[in-house]
Parts: structure tokens; C-alpha cells; sequence
């Protein structure tokens, strides 16, 4: 079982230039990909003063993160894995592929990174607001974490899928662009609900910036135990141990 690969790891890697790289990895693709997400919602209510959300609106959010999380995983996917957020990252942690230590190095450097790219955003926008993630009207908190547990596992079962999988073949060319394709796609389904995170670090970075947390444990319990869901179920079902102990024990 995936449980019983869980491994701590040892604290000397918080110090290791390895792992400083892969963390620092992470904190410039977060960086890179909360700045175009968070950014295109800031241009378009910029250009329709702030009216409420459009169907088009959702249409180019999703678009931006779909391509900017492409963009995100690519440049970092041979440093740290390009995990760009810490649900997949607890994922990769409970299928037995990245230590406990690395893990909290990953985390620190994502949220890290949400917070900067929301703070810079801020600023080059003349002070523009960078709205936390809130929930639709009609929308309780226990809807939005089933909507988000869903999503989470769809976007951290295709990581496996394409990233993760021993099998995986040539289909592992485009794990970058299957993943930003399954955000995209999330987006549309659950972005008028509750705003589609399946990502804390981007939760976070605008919840800290304009301090404003309603409900925001829902965007970490649903995409933590989604993403818990999709590991158990594919590394279970799908990889066997014999080969699933081949793997790198560090990233995807």
C-alpha cells in the first residue's frame, strides 16, 4: 500500500542545495503561474469596472491558468517535479513519492510564492484588490468541498496518470499540458461556484494580501483529501509496488 511507503525523511535536506533548488523551483513557478491567474481576474474586472462575472470572464481565467500552469509545470518539472501546488504535493507525499521534509520545503516555497506574485500584482496594478476566493451566493461550505475534492482529484489522478505512472510511455511528453488542460476545464465547471481552486497556495496568496479568510479552510480540506483520494486510488489500483519502487522518491 502507498501508506506504508510514507516516508519522513531526514531533517539534513532542509539544508541539502538539492532540495534548496527544488523548493526555489517551486517558489518561481507559483510565482509565475498566481501572477497570470490572479492577474488576468484583476484585468477583466479592470476593463468592465468591476461588474459581476461574465461568462466570458470565466472563459478567460480559465484559459490564463490553463496556460500559465503549463508554463508552471514545464520549467520546473525537471528540478522539483513541477508540483506548483501543495495539494499535489501532499499527493505525490501520501503515494510514498516525495518525503515529509521535502514536502514542508515545497510548501513553505508555494505559499511563498502566492503570496509575492499577489503582492507584485498589487503593487503594478496602482492597488488594485487581489479578492480571496469566496463562495457564490446559494453555495454552502460543505458544496464547495465536495466541488473541490472532485476537481482536486481529477487534477491530481491526471498527474498520476501522465507524470507519476511507471507505465506511462511517451504519454508523459505532455503531462504539462494535460494538467493545465484538466485545470482549465475544472475552472469551467466549478469557477462560478466557489472560484475552482484545487490549489491552497492560491487561495492563499490572496487571502493574505487583502487579509480576508471567510471559509478559507474549504480551499485546503477539499483539495487535500482529493488529492489524497486520486493517489490511494491510483497507486493502488494501477502501480504496482514492484515497480512503483523504481520511481524517484524526491518528485514526479
Amino acid at each position: 500500500m502507498p501508506v506504508s511507503r510514507i516516508a519522513i525523511g531526514n531533517p539534513a535536506e532542509f539544508g541539502q542545495p538539492d532540495a534548496l533548488k527544488a523548493a526555489l523551483a517551486e517558489f518561481i513557478s507559483v510565482l509565475i503561474f498566481v501572477f497570470a491567474g490572479e492577474g488576468s481576474g484583476m484585468a477583466f474586472n479592470k476593463l468592465t469596472n468591476d461588474a459581476s462575472t461574465t461568462p466570458a470572464g470565466l472563459i478567460a481565467a480559465a484559459l490564463a491558468h490553463a496556460f500559465a500552469l503549463f508554463v508552471a509545470v514545464s520549467i520546473a518539472a525537471n528540478i522539483s517535479g513541477g508540483h506548483v501546488n501543495p495539494a499535489v504535493t501532499f499527493g505525490l507525499f501520501i503515494g510514498g513519492n516525495i518525503s515529509l521534509i521535502r514536502s514542508i520545503l515545497y510548501w513553505i516555497a508555494q505559499l511563498l510564492g502566492a503570496v509575492i506574485a499577489c503582492l507584485l500584482l498589487k503593487f503594478a496594478t496602482g492597488g488594485l484588490e487581489t479578492s480571496a476566493f469566496s463562495l457564490s451566493s446559494g453555495v454552502s461550505v460543505w458544496n464547495a468541498v465536495v466541488l473541490e475534492i472532485v476537481i482536486t482529484f481529477g487534477l491530481v489522478y491526471t498527474v498520476y496518470a501522465t507524470a507519476v505512472d511507471p507505465k506511462k510511455g511517451n504519454i508523459g511528453i505532455i503531462a504539462p499540458i494535460a494538467i493545465g488542460f484538466i485545470v482549465g476545464a475544472n475552472i469551467l465547471v466549478a469557477g462560478a461556484f466557489d472560484g475552482a481552486s484545487m490549489n491552497p497556495a492560491v487561495s492563499f496568496g490572496p487571502a493574505v494580501v487583502c487579509w480576508t479568510w471567510d471559509n478559507h479552510w474549504v480551499y485546503w480540506l477539499g483539495p487535500f483529501v482529493g488529492a489524497a483520494i486520486a493517489a490511494l486510488i491510483y497507486d493502488l489500483i494501477y502501480i504496482t509496488p514492484a515497480t512503483h519502487e523504481q520511481l524517484p522518491t524526491t518528485d514526479y
